[in-house]
């Protein structure tokens, strides 16, 4: 029987998963969009910020993304998020960790706009096999109403033509300075990255196998009106390039360019936004601007910085956003 907006009230709660997170698994992950040290080698995490392996923050966002779908959001009328408040990194994920995640209705509302269609609010709270906890999450989900006709093929979005998109572009490596060093406003240019019809189902069958992400034909029937990737693939691809960013000025610095700075993990993020579909063959371009920071309190020779990020597709739309925060080396 398939869930709808009406099944959703206040207090309704499922728990999903455990899900046993392998060594293999964090590294896989890593080294496709996180491949920083303490995510992809051991011994080098050891001299790192963390101490130890441990999993991307958007591989456990992946991850709870995972047990949702599995949980009950298959058997859902979902028709997408149209981002995410606020996640919360409590806790690192490490190799053996078994992850249950605990879903709850906050609550729920019928839309204005639209109505077909509902929003419900849900919080997670994701715990370790010691039932401490690692993540937290809160989002509204899009959900059909029972007995609501699904929109027509002519009030789909438009899918724009692939083949006179931007090619993939590299910036030239930029410094990465000291703590002291960050103004709000100075932006960060990340490169763009074409979005291919392969690439979106691939994640979506590991994370988010909802039918407009993993199946071309249905995705032509929902909501979206063609293949669109999972905001999570929006979000992992951001990192990737953030990166890749960091390498390229690593790799100035170790020619003899300006020293950079090391950055440490992120505590989490507030105010994702996935603000239009991005769709098979989308070419979006990422930055990351600067905007504010402070000293840690608990970590000598750290600080915060706070961080807005945008990816923008070739038609100059904003598709993704979040506000970030991460740690920051503070000048020796």
């Amino acid at each position: 029987m398939t869930l709808h907006f009406e099944d959703f009230t206040p207090g309704w709660t499922r728990t999903l998963g455990p899900h046993v997170v392998s060594k293999d698994a964090i590294v896989a992950f890593a080294r496709a969009y996180d491949p920083q040290p303490f995510h992809v080698d051991e011994e080098a995490a050891k001299e790192t910020f963390a101490q130890t392996l441990i999993a991307s923050g958007w591989h456990t966002c992946s991850i709870n993304m995972r047990l949702l779908a599995d949980g009950f959001l298959l058997e859902t009328a979902s028709m997408g998020a149209p981002g995410i408040e606020d996640v919360k990194w409590a806790r690192p994920v490490t190799p053996g960790d078994a992850l249950t995640s605990v879903a709850t209705v906050l609550e729920s509302r019928a839309s204005k706009s639209r109505p077909d269609l509902g929003l419900v609010r849900f919080g997670f709270e994701m715990t370790n096999q010691r039932g401490e906890l690692v993540f937290t999450q809160a989002n509204w989900i899009l959900i059909g109403r029972r007995g609501a006709a699904v929109a027509r093929s002519d009030d789909r979005p438009t899918i724009r033509p692939t083949d006179t998109q931007a090619p993939m572009r590299i910036p030239a490596p930029a410094a990465i300075p000291y703590l002291e060093d960050l103004s709000p406003g100075d932006t960060q240019d990340l490169g763009s990255y074409r979005f291919e019809a392969d690439d979106i189902i691939r994640f979506g069958r590991l994370f988010d196998p909802q039918p407009f992400h993993v199946d071309p034909a249905a995705a032509k029937e929902s909501l979206f009106g063609g293949l669109c990737a999972s905001g999570w693939h929006t979000a992992a691809i951001w990192m990737k390039l953030m990166v890749a960013s960091r390498e390229r000025a690593l790799a100035e610095a170790a020619r003899g360019g300006p020293p950079v700075a090391q950055l440490g993990p992120s505590p989490g993020f507030k105010n994702l936004k996935w603000s239009k579909p991005v769709y098979a063959g989308d070419t979006i371009a990422y930055s990351s601007t600067i905007a504010g920071t402070r000293p840690s309190g608990s970590r000598p020779g750290w600080g915060l910085a706070s961080h807005r990020n945008s990816g923008v597709n070739q038609n100059g739309e904003e598709v993704f956003s979040f506000d970030g925060l991460v740690f920051w080396e503070r000048r020796p």
